[in-house]
């Protein structure tokens, strides 16, 4: 009888190919680096190597890999029960829910709706505005990533909103936040750049008829879609506008969000407070699929004697419940949530010196774990290395691919490498992360025949 059983060889060389569709990229090239297991901010392939992780992920992780406190609260929800229906009571989910409530920047505190992640919590926090308000429009930046399904894309002001675009639902309108490295106001003075976005912002309201628009829907900090930290002032101009106007102010902090950029969440830090803030990624390091949307009690309790429309199989999975209840306890236990000041002085300084040592590193920006740098081919003119509607990012791509090849992971879109480690990252591991991207820099100029 022929043996069903596959050696160690065979297998290995089975899965040398993939029949995994891997996201944002094309099938046929390259071959991904094959993890075997994470520790702390390390991931260890399959062969030993052993990559910095230097993005948290897909700034996810922010407890690192494997983080123990975690993985046991799973194991003892999995010894208890699994999945229960969403509309069950069960001690975990009130307990996750109680303890948001107390994390929140709220004083009458929140409810929370827990979906799988942050476009799921995005979309349903658009239906909540829309349900509450009796309005239909909403209004989002161009440069932002708010989740890659049909809807989600649809609230998207980036590029990778295009693949979707026959499909999306209408609604959704779009306006211009500053930037001030780039600004589209055309200023470099930060206090100029607010008083004329929020004149833009206030201008397309009433173009758009403010008593149909159920919400502003805005990263505090912009992500994934080039890493903007809003001059002061422009978030408490745009709450102001929107409680004139009627609007639910909605802060996407699936990025921000537990701890990232110094606080639990970037409203504390910034110090403006929205109506509701969505969440994914951090929550939970990552450790199952999590997200939700934090609601203010003063608008949650509408639902009270309204009936509420949406319904998931896996919301309030009790995995996730205790996963997310793990890594908050361990954030305050530990003081995660307020680390990334420290983190940030360290990224900072290292960022500084960088710019000292390499002219091709235009502008850097961030806050608290979360940082940006713009690569440019003149630092005079701003001229990006490649900008960001070139059919050719080879250059980009490559400068990434040869820094995982050294054991760094790091994300970026177009020319701007971007920085998030987990929040419990060393300052000797900060250290060696920009030594790997300082030799990468180094090299990165030279094939440009750029003078360091």
């Amino acid at each position: 009888m022929e043996s069903c059983q596959v050696n160690n060889a065979t297998k290995s060389s089975r899965l040398s190919t993939s029949r995994v569709i891997r996201p944002w990229s094309v099938q046929g090239s390259g071959t991904p680096q094959r993890i075997a297991r994470g520790e702390g901010p390390w991931f260890i392939t399959s062969d030993g190597k052993r990559i910095l992780d230097f993005a948290s992920g897909w700034a996810t992780t922010s407890l690192g890999h494997s983080h123990q406190a975690i993985s046991e609260a799973i194991r003892e929800q999995l010894d208890r029960i699994a999945w229960a229906p969403p509309n069950f009571a069960l001690d975990i989910r009130d307990e996750y829910a109680e303890a948001l409530s107390r994390l929140a920047p709220w004083v009458e505190g929140c409810r929370s709706w827990f979906v799988t992640g942050g476009g799921q919590a995005n979309e349903d926090a658009v239906t909540i505005a829309r349900l509450l308000t009796g309005r239909h429009k909403v209004l989002t930046a161009y440069r932002s990533f708010h989740g890659n399904t049909v809807a989600s894309s649809a609230l998207t002001g980036s590029s990778r909103r295009w693949a979707t675009e026959a499909w999306q639902p209408g609604g959704t309108v779009r306006f211009w936040a500053p930037n001030p490295y780039r600004s589209p106001f055309h200023t470099d003075d930060p206090a100029l750049e607010v008083t004329r976005a929020l004149a833009h912002l206030d201008e397309v309201v009433a173009a758009e008829k403010f008593d149909s628009i159920a919400a502003i829907l805005l990263e505090p900090v912009v992500g994934s879609e080039g890493l903007i930290v809003y001059p002061d002032g422009y978030l408490a101009g745009v709450q102001a506008l929107a409680e004139k106007a009627g609007i639910i102010l909605i802060f996407d902090e699936v990025i921000t969000g537990f701890g990232r950029v110094g606080a639990p969440f970037a409203a504390q830090r910034i110090g403006v407070t929205p109506d509701m803030i969505t969440f994914g990624k951090g929550c939970n390091s990552g450790a199952v699929p999590l997200g939700g949307v934090l609601i203010r009690e003063g608008l949650a309790r509408h639902f009270d004697s309204s009936f509420f429309p949406l319904g998931q199989t896996y919301s309030a999975h009790p995995l996730g419940m205790a996963s997310g209840l793990a890594a908050l306890n361990v954030c305050l236990a530990e003081d995660l949530y307020t680390r990334g000041v420290e983190i940030e002085c360290w990224i900072r300084e290292a960022m500084e010196v960088l710019v000292q040592r390499h002219s091709i590193v235009g502008h850097v920006r961030g806050l608290g774990a979360m940082w940006g740098m713009e690569l440019v081919s003149d630092r005079a003119t701003r001229e990006p290395l490649v900008s960001w509607h070139s059919p050719n990012q080879s250059i980009v791509a490559r400068f990434f691919d040869e820094l995982l090849q050294d054991g760094l992971l790091m994300h970026g879109k177009y020319s701007i490498p971007q920085v998030l480690p987990p929040l419990t990252i060393s300052r000797s591991d900060v250290e060696v992360g920009f030594e790997m991207l300082d030799r990468a820099l180094t090299r990165l100029n030279n094939q440009l025949g750029v003078l360091p």
